[in-house]
């Protein structure tokens, strides 16, 4: 799709722009949201639709991240009755969703999730997916935490345009030829959208080559400080980029027993009672043990069954939320000074 050409406009041109591409397009940027914060007087920056160049806040790291303009916190899958039941309605319009390199690579891992995880496709997710096309968002600036260098997430070639936003104007680049008509009058420009070439925190991601070294690792003592750290929130996962852990439930109306509807819900593996089963067994009874297995599957788990690196695209969101300040790249620096230390032990043992 490479088709490179940038050009320069003013925010009253980006409006105008706007307003063409929202004949074809709903278009999902990041918005600051006044007073919505996690504490009083504070604001949180959502993704929702937006209509104008002002409606969109390029300055901070998004609360949350793209995935919710296709997985919502809560969606409706469909309607039922007694004997029938109803799709609930699909995107009238496709999408073009503006997000960060880090941001598009992870919705490349919600696909391998949502349509490569077995033999069946989410049917759900694939007809929004199929609608979807992205605007980069130039980073010309570090947020707090983030390490998408470390792990490859930096750049991207999933994007239709790229945008790199200025005070009242923006540069814009083409990589998609259908977007080309939309610029016939627009003011070229020499400028070239960057990727981060490096992150001020950097981390030594954990490579686990073996299942024997990951059972290995389930037993190092490194997990036992997050029995007293983690309070088990959840606050990580439904900040994360990359997790897609879910419930599904049935709402039955109180009006009438035999209606209802089928929700989707975003869940976490931090949560009691997500790995609960019916007689009331459960798979990890401790703070310690649910925190390891969602650093395990991460690093370990989901690369050994897709092959292609760890779940994580360095966004830092993790410990932003994290109430109880747990740094994810301080403990995937530990998990690395574990495997190191487990293999010298493997070492001395060989000798």
């Amino acid at each position: 799709m490479k088709h490179e050409k940038t050009y320069l406009l003013s925010a009253d041109e980006c409006n105008q722009l706007f307003a063409k591409l929202e004949e074809r397009y709903d278009l999902y940027a990041p918005v600051r949201i006044p007073a919505g914060g996690r504490y009083a007087q504070t604001d949180s920056i959502l993704y929702r639709q937006i209509h104008k160049y002002e409606d969109i806040e390029y300055r901070e790291r998004s609360t949350y991240a793209m995935k919710e303009v296709l997985t919502p916190i809560t969606q409706t899958l469909f309607y039922f009755t007694e004997d029938e039941y109803q799709e609930s309605k699909p995107p009238e319009k496709d999408i073009l969703l503006f997000g960060r390199a880090c941001d598009i690579n992870a919705i490349k891992i919600q696909d391998q999730i949502y349509l490569k995880n077995g033999s069946d496709e989410d049917y759900f997710y694939k007809r929004i997916r199929k609608r979807v096309k992205f605007v980069l968002m130039e980073c010309t600036q570090q947020f707090e935490g983030c390490f998408c260098c470390s792990v490859g997430a930096n750049t991207t070639d999933m994007h239709s345009l790229a945008i790199s936003f200025r005070k009242d104007c923006a540069y814009l680049e083409i990589r998609d030829p259908e977007f080309e008509p939309y610029f016939k009058d627009s003011k070229s420009s020499d400028y070239e959208i960057q990727f981060p070439k490096e992150n001020e925190l950097k981390v030594k991601y954990p490579v686990i080559d073996s299942i024997d070294l990951a059972n290995r690792l389930k037993e190092h003592p490194m997990w036992n400080e997050f029995d007293d750290r983690c309070i088990g929130c959840g606050s990580c996962t439904v900040a994360c980029s990359t997790c897609t852990c879910f419930e599904t439930t049935d709402i039955v109306y109180t009006q009438n027993a035999h209606v209802g509807e089928r929700r989707r819900t975003c869940s976490s593996c931090m949560v009691d009672g997500f790995d609960s089963m019916a007689g009331g067994h459960c798979f990890r009874q401790t703070t310690s043990e649910k925190y390891r297995y969602k650093i395990m599957h991460k690093v370990y788990g989901y690369n050994a069954r897709f092959h292609t690196g760890p779940m994580c695209v360095g966004c830092g969101r993790c410990s932003a939320r994290c109430p109880q300040l747990i740094s994810y790249p301080a403990t995937l620096n530990k998990l690395s000074k574990a495997i190191e230390e487990i293999k010298q032990e493997e070492g001395k043992t060989d000798d």
